[in-house]
């Protein structure tokens, strides 16, 4: 843990006064509250928008508990991420009808679009791709989200024209 927090790169929000000023408060509020690592954690993904390896093991050395609790709470739940997102999230569903429907399509078309693989956010930080299981619009095969707007019946043709609506906003 301790070489965690003496190697802290630059860019990360451990390093950048006002992010760790941020992330002293969250963690003071929250210390003593029944489950606190949680909440921790769903405060730094709130509010600074990712938690990387090095706050994870600043959490663990603030509250006085094992790195490897912090990094299976982390690792367990799928909202959290270890990297910086970008200002969208463009999930691809992957559930059946969406699979059958033609999703690794899209997924293709989305990437050549943007330039970057599943799992990657784009150099402008302005989207991240992500597949998802089944989201229940199964009617509407293959769906797409993007942030909490879903789409359905998405060809690779109409997806360059949804991304764009989004590249244009600012959340």
């Amino acid at each position: 843990m301790a070489n965690a927090l003496q190697n802290i790169p630059a860019d990360d929000p451990l390093a950048i006064p006002e992010q760790r000023a941020l992330i002293d408060q969250i963690l003071e509020a929250n210390r003593d509250v029944p489950g606190a690592v949680m909440v921790v954690l769903n405060e730094l993904q709130s509010q600074v928008g990712y938690i990387s390896d090095a706050m994870q093991a600043y959490v663990a050395h603030k509250l006085r508990i094992p790195l490897t609790h912090v990094r299976g709470v982390v690792s367990f739940y799928s909202f959290f991420t270890t990297t910086p997102r970008g200002r969208h999230t463009v999930k691809f569903c992957m559930g059946t009808a969406c699979y059958v429907g033609g999703a690794p399509a899209l997924i293709s078309k989305a990437q050549e679009e943007l330039g970057v693989e599943v799992g990657q956010t784009t150099p402008d930080g302005q989207f991240t791709l992500e597949i998802c299981r089944c989201i229940g619009a199964c009617s509407q095969a293959p769906t797409v989200t993007v942030d909490r707007d879903v789409y359905g019946r998405v060809q690779p043709n109409t997806l360059p024209a949804i991304l764009n609506k989004y590249h244009k906003s600012k959340k």
